[in-house]
């Protein structure tokens, strides 16, 4: 039975923050709040609750993953990020984007692209995750909550904890969160690509 936290959306009770944080180091799932949806997280390390979120979400190993990070000096450690990507990255963060690099030896290889061995990087504008993400001091193993069978993540907390709350660990309540994909941008030889245009404008790209 999942515990459920009310968080103020601007606020959050720093003893939550905590509690929250303990319950995702003891390999705990939880399902948070982002600026483009309610998102399912772990610990990156914990290959346990990363097979809790592939079976939840029905997800097969070529699905892209996402690394959750409070800053660009936690993507550089896990990223392999040039002086280009950097300041592009710097310009469009916190904000609802995914850039698609390639991962460093930092990064869990079950984690990666199994044929291109990248990594999906995040860093959100939303005062519950970067509270979390501070507190955690790493970045979180993180995929958007959409369900098998639906098209957009859950919007609604005491929906999410009707449906989930015996498969998750904790759902944290910060009010509605209504889906809007972010923008996906993806670094190759040949530069930055938007390859899905989502929440996040990028007029340097344009």
């Amino acid at each position: 039975m999942a515990q459920y936290f009310t968080m103020h959306p601007e606020n959050p009770q720093l003893r939550l923050i905590r509690q929250t944080v303990a319950i995702i180091q003891k390999g705990g799932v939880i399902v948070y709040p982002t600026d483009s949806s309610y998102a399912i997280a772990c610990h990156l390390g914990d290959k346990q609750a990363l097979d809790k979120i592939r079976r939840i979400r029905q997800l097969d190993d070529k699905h892209n993953f996402t690394l959750v990070c409070k800053d660009l000096a936690q993507v550089s450690n896990f990223t392999k990020i040039g002086n280009d990507a950097y300041r592009l990255i710097k310009a469009l963060t916190p904000g609802p984007f995914t850039f698609i690099l390639n991962a460093t030896r930092e990064v869990p290889r079950r984690l990666q692209h199994p044929k291109r061995k990248t990594i999906g990087v995040r860093i959100p504008d939303h005062p519950v995750a970067q509270a979390l993400l501070q507190e955690l001091d790493e970045p979180l193993f993180s995929s958007t909550l959409v369900l098998p069978g639906e098209q957009q993540s859950m919007s609604d907390p005491f929906e999410i904890r009707q449906k989930l709350e015996h498969e998750l660990d904790l759902i944290i309540d910060a009010g509605n969160v209504d889906y809007a994909p972010t923008t996906i941008i993806v670094f190759s030889d040949q530069g930055p690509e938007i390859v899905r245009q989502g929440k996040g404008v990028a007029p340097m790209l344009a």
